[in-house]
């Protein structure tokens, strides 16, 4: 194992959906959620989201992240299927899923942790990809440890403990990417 191996707490399950599901879950997710572009408070300023969110989960679960408060009101039925098959995947019950919706190359995610409170520290978080692919960055918070992983549509990235203490992670822009990615990040919330 190499020295950076070690500091690595994510596993990568490439095409875990085929690209005729990966077709079906993008247009499922694109035609019957209800996006929005949040207005998001970091560092004392506000701005416009740059991507599209909505948020899915059991009934009452909440997620706040800049300033901006998700409440969720329910798994849809037509849902439920692709939940169960994370879950397995990740052996973890989730109860809750941010969903961006990057709408081409130009919308983006800055350096951030999934360290808000409400999120369960002992738990993995899976992010799940279809559409375009585009890269996932992760820099370490304390060791010159970069890495780039290009999620294409099909992809799911199980970061598992310490991952979110000990590394940020980012999805740039990428002006030659024209297509649509939806990402969807299953948590465990408190």
């Amino acid at each position: 194992m190499d020295s950076a191996a070690r500091f690595r707490p994510w596993n990568l399950l490439p095409s875990l959906f085929d690209s005729t599901e990966c077709v079906y879950w993008f247009s499922q997710l694109n035609n019957y959620l209800i996006w929005e572009r949040p207005l998001l408070r970091v560092y004392g300023s506000s701005y416009k989201s740059p991507r599209l969110t909505t948020f899915l989960g059991e009934e009452n679960i909440s997620y706040k992240y800049s300033g901006h408060t998700h409440l969720a009101k329910g798994w849809p039925d037509w849902f439920v299927p692709l939940l169960e098959m994370v879950d397995s995947s990740c052996e973890v019950k989730f109860n809750g899923c941010l969903l961006n919706l990057y709408r081409n190359g130009m919308d983006r995610m800055g350096w951030h942790s999934d360290d808000e409170l409400e999120i369960d520290d002992t738990k993995p978080i899976a992010s799940l990809s279809f559409g375009a692919t585009r890269d996932f960055v992760l820099k370490h918070r304390h060791e010159n440890l970069r890495e780039s992983l290009p999620l294409k549509s099909g992809d799911l990235l199980i970061m598992y403990p310490p991952c979110q203490n000990d590394w940020q992670h980012s999805v740039p822009i990428r002006k030659r990417v024209v297509e649509p990615r939806i990402n969807l990040t299953f948590r465990y919330y408190r």
